[in-house]
């Protein structure tokens, strides 16, 4: 990781490794109705189609921000903002 910390690619690495994390920790149902990630200044932009389901997922947020970043094994997210 020191190599990777150097030439800048440790946290591009890391967001991308919590991203593919998403399916497994949200679940084959709600990943259905995901359409696109995005992080930005440590927070996990999710599109989600469906507006019923995107006020649930809102409830549980600081459940996914921990989850996440327990897979990738450090804090790579803050937030989690469904959109």
């Amino acid at each position: 990781m020191y190599f990777l910390r150097q030439r800048g690619l440790e946290t591009p690495l890391l967001q991308y490794r919590l991203m593919q994390s998403w399916k497994e920790v949200a679940g084959d149902v709600v990943h259905s109705y995901t359409r696109e990630l995005n992080i930005h200044n440590q927070i996990l932009y999710v599109s989600i189609t469906n507006t019923s389901l995107r006020a649930d997922l809102s409830m549980m947020r600081q459940h996914f921000v921990q989850k996440l970043n327990a897979k990738v094994g450090t804090q790579v997210i803050t937030d989690i903002r469904f959109c």
